[in-house]
């Protein structure tokens, strides 16, 4: 990483906005002043400054200072100038309130609008038709304005665009789609520069390369280096105050929720001003929601936002939290990303972070002061997590992050872009492949493989060109690919992104009809609409069924065509809390080298609270424990069973993959397994055959079971069997839009969805095994579901370091990864209480 330059003079900064910064008290920092020099000689710039540096100020400083020198506006408006992207519709609407107030003290001439999925259909084309001068919007709608043919028009004009967040956008298949608009953006704009805004950068270089035009490909193969960004690094702040949550219990040594801990949260909102609780997942966000509610004596204004809520709620609590009127809120990732609350003097991260990064961009949420230290509060759920927030505050006290490594660009992200600009008035192919390896993440796209993405769009390649419904584009006289038919443009629009959840259905209020005398009451009329639950949670009701959600205990009436009826009542009964699909966050592989350490130093036991330090040594007696570059195995015998576990510390993805091919060898070597459970951990199989026998006796090796060979033909013959490998080609058939889950009037379910994308996966897999969306559904498994990558990297090190401890009954480590197994999806006290009896059952057996 480069030393950023020097800053320049403060004089350097027209007069009339030193002056404004001077009514405000404030001095321009040495980060905003450099961008804006560097904006000014039209370079690209990525700074890497912490929450509170001023970032977004910095980020529109050349725009605002560009278009207050700009003539007046003409009646159409002066073209669009400067085009901010945000990964959240809600830090978009922040934003532009937050620039408001500068653009109307400096009374400049500048229109601010925002675009996401919540405009009006006529807002959003009275934009294209009469552009605002800045336009803050999302992803998904970039690529829907680049996909109008009235895209060459609105951003004719544009000079910058700002991309917020950055690092959160590059890391997904988001970034993907970003890194082709930014290309055609290049193409419409040429001179456009861009600004990256970060607060947790790992690798600098991979967000400076993202910045600007990969057009020197062919040079960095050569051993040139590829473009890249000016860097601006904000140097000093604060260092945040972080505390481990001390209940003065033992914490127990399995669980998510931290149900002992409420009371605890509930004094802590009670202490502060404005309490943000962070939770991993919408269902843990229901479920704090309620038991602080429940403990409210007080009355305290606390409220719940996570994305399946309807979006005027979310909207509510924002403007309720703008205006400071909240105490707490309890929350998901949509309030991770950078907004401005100004009164949050507190953040509560429920459950161990997974992530350094994660943890510094949730910290980040307090205080927004660069050189005052933002407070936040770390309460594990169980003594692994105990670990694991101790692991997540070295590693912020070192300043050390974790984000994940640059991204291959996925064919199926391509497949859809390709689509997109077909209908934005077609493309010729020599000149859209320049442009497609422009961006960073395909810059090393070989033509070939261009070629057959193209021709999947065309004809949903070899085996189901017969089909006139996957012919999607056509090649015209002039050598133009174009869009074959406007219902593949309407398509098209309704189904543009790279998020796939589950179908959703509508929770609706029911609203009671009026009944004639004598007669029944009538069904209930749909009402206002509370959110979206998943389509599966909402088949698994039966009429009478209580369910947590939006922050209130509702009664299912029925399903009514997409709709969720449900009435309110009273808290007193025993609900359901829905849980929805992908919500875990997978442990980061930094922190589980820090975690790892830290159990082989029995100096740094005693650093940590509830029990842990007692239960290590209670281990270190009874079993091992192992060294940092080893991999404890134990096996023992319980309840008719015989048990392995190991300790591998990587995570539950790559844990479950290694349990799914840990099985088939215990089944080759006729051990009889039964069954496997992950956690973030360890991972337990139990079956019938003695393994620790067949291990002292020779008849098989640790270094035969754990072999980096499992990733060979074991994997190929699981993988053929698999159900997750339909999943994840649904996935990448609704992404590239083989399949349309959405279109007016012929809504899909998700089983409709699902015969169709296995019946597809079934005949490619048959007739065209190469195919386009098959290459890709297995880059994706390897990247996400399977986590290969960070397999391959454990059966590397584990080689030759595996300890084996033969034990008569199960250790007290192994206790934590027992309990999961066989555990129903039952939430609350009562839930706790069956996980507090087997512990005990367990440590029993442990400790005897």
């Amino acid at each position: 990483m480069s030393a950023p330059p020097a800053a320049p003079a403060p004089d350097d900064l027209p007069a009339r906005f030193a002056a404004w910064f001077a009514a405000r008290g404030w001095t321009p920092r040495a980060h905003q002043l450099e961008l804006l020099r560097l904006a000014r000689l039209g370079r690209s710039v990525l700074l890497d400054a912490p929450t509170g540096a001023g970032k977004t100020l910095a980020g529109f400083l050349p725009t605002l200072v560009e278009l207050a020198d700009a003539p007046p506006a003409p009646l159409k408006g002066r073209g669009l100038h400067t085009l901010y992207i945000s990964p959240l519709k809600a830090l978009a609407v922040d934003v532009a309130r937050n620039l408001d107030a500068p653009v109307a003290e400096l009374g400049l001439p500048v229109r601010i609008e925002t675009r996401t999925g919540d405009t009006s259909a006529h807002k959003r084309t009275r934009q294209i038709e009469r552009p605002p001068d800045i336009l803050l919007t999302t992803p998904e709608q970039l690529a829907l304005l680049l996909a109008h043919r009235g895209a060459e028009a609105l951003f004719g004009s544009l000079r910058r665009v700002v991309l917020d967040e950055l690092h959160a956008l590059v890391t997904s298949k988001r970034g993907d789609l970003l890194s082709l608009g930014l290309a055609r953006l290049w193409r419409l704009a040429p001179g456009l520069g861009a600004v990256g805004l970060s607060a947790t950068v790992r690798e600098p270089d991979d967000l400076r390369r993202f910045l600007v035009p990969q057009l020197a490909a062919q040079a960095a193969t050569q051993g040139a280096p590829p473009p890249m960004a000016d860097l601006v690094v904000a140097r000093g702040g604060a260092k945040p105050r972080i505390d481990i949550l001390e209940t003065g219990r033992r914490l127990p040594l399995a669980g998510h929720i931290a149900q002992h801990a409420m009371g605890d949260i509930y004094a802590a909102i009670a202490a502060h001003r404005t309490t943000l609780v962070f939770v991993n997942t919408r269902m843990q966000a229901e479920f704090v929601f309620q038991e602080l509610w429940r403990i409210n004596d007080e009355g305290l204004p606390i409220a719940l936002h996570h994305g399946s809520l309807d979006a005027g709620q979310r909207r509510k609590v924002e403007a309720a939290m703008t205006a400071g009127k909240l105490r707490g809120v309890v929350c998901t990732s949509t309030l991770d990303l950078g907004i401005d609350w100004g009164d949050v003097d507190l953040v509560v991260n429920v459950g161990a972070p997974k992530g350094a990064s994660r943890l510094m961009q949730r910290i980040g949420r307090a205080n927004h002061r660069l050189d005052e230290p933002s407070q936040a509060l770390l309460v594990p759920a169980n003594r692994f997590e105990i670990m694991e927030c101790r692991a997540a505050l070295d590693a912020v006290a070192d300043a050390a992050q974790d984000t994940p490594e640059a991204r291959t660009g996925a064919l199926d992200v391509l497949a859809q872009h390709t689509l997109g600009m077909a209908c934005a008035g077609g493309f010729d192919a020599d000149d859209f492949y320049e442009e497609v390896r422009s961006a960073a993440p395909y810059a090393r796209l070989g033509r070939e493989e261009f070629d057959r993405v193209v021709g999947f769009v065309a004809t949903g390649g070899y085996a189901l060109r017969s089909y006139d419904r996957f012919a999607k584009i056509v090649r015209g006289k002039d050598g133009l690919w174009r869009v074959a038919n406007p219902r593949f443009a309407q398509q098209y629009r309704m189904n543009v992104g790279t998020i796939v959840e589950e179908p959703m259905m509508k929770v609706r209020l029911g609203r009671a009809r009026r009944a004639a005398p004598g007669l029944p009451a009538p069904p209930l009329r749909a009402g206002r609409v509370l959110g979206e639950v998943e389509e599966y949670f909402a088949e698994t009701l039966t009429p009478g069924d209580t369910f947590v959600f939006a922050g209130e205990v509702l009664r299912f009436e029925a399903i009514v065509e997409t709709d969720v009826l449900a009435s309110r009542t009273s808290p007193g009964t025993d609900p359901k809390v829905p849980a929805y699909a992908g919500g875990k966050f997978p442990l980061s592989t930094f922190l589980a080298e820090r975690v790892r350490a830290m159990l082989a130093d029995p100096r740094q036991w005693r650093r940590m609270p509830g029990g842990v330090a007692d239960w290590l040594e209670t281990q270190r007696r009874k079993s091992v424990l192992p060294r940092r570059d080893e991999m404890l195995v134990e096996t023992f015998p319980r309840a008719g069973r015989h048990y392995l576990v190991c300790y591998p510390f990587e995570g539950r993805l790559a844990h479950q993959t290694l349990g799914m091919l840990l099985t088939r060898r215990l089944e080759r070597a006729r051990l009889k397994p039964l069954g496997f459970v992950a956690t973030d951990y360890g991972l337990a199989v139990w079956g019938l055959a003695d393994v620790g026998a067949a291990l002292a006796q020779g008849r098989v090796t640790l270094a035969e079971l754990f072999s980096e060979d499992m990733l060979g033909d074991d994997l190929e013959e699981w993988l053929a069997e698999s159900a997750l490998m339909k999943r994840t080609f649904r996935h990448c058939a609704i992404i590239a839009g083989l399949i349309e889950r959405r279109f007016p009037g012929q809504e899909k379910t998700r089983r409709q969805v699902t015969m169709s994308t296995d019946l597809v996966y079934d005949v490619l897999r048959r007739h065209e095994p190469d195919h386009v969306l098959l290459r890709a559904t297995r880059a994706d498994a390897a990247t996400g579901l399977l986590d290969l990558k960070r397999l391959a990297m454990l059966l590397s090190r584990i080689r030759g370091a595996i300890v084996h401890k033969e034990l008569e009954h199960v250790s007290p480590l192994a206790v934590s990864v027992m309990l999961e197994i066989g555990r129903e999806a039952v939430y609350g006290e009562a839930a706790e209480e069956i996980l507090a009896r087997a512990e005990a059952e367990l440590l029993e057996e442990a400790l005897a």
